[in-house]
């Protein structure tokens, strides 16, 4: 899974909150497919929200793997993410 992340200055008006954005292109499938995966990290996401620092934008980007892998393995990725936003945010 690949991702993206920036910090928001100081002041924006979109608030405090962590924002997360999902990107599922057609290269990953059909739309049942495409929903799947959307459906999958979007449980991962607010399973780990918590570990994000506040004012930080993140976008990810999925493989098509994560139709095939297991919860538990896209929680733990999802989580190796998180960490790894914190950290760079907190730079």
């Amino acid at each position: 899974m690949s991702y993206f992340y920036r910090a928001r200055p100081a002041g924006d008006p979109a608030g405090d909150l962590p924002r997360i954005g999902l990107t599922a292109g057609r290269v990953l499938g059909g739309a049942v497919e495409r929903n799947r995966i959307r459906r999958r990290m979007r449980e991962a996401v607010r399973l780990h929200l918590a570990e994000l620092p506040a004012g930080v934008d993140v976008v990810l980007h999925p493989r098509r793997k994560v139709l095939d892998m297991e919860f538990d393995q896209l929680q733990r990725e999802v989580g190796l993410v998180f960490t790894g936003v914190a950290a760079g945010a907190r730079r």
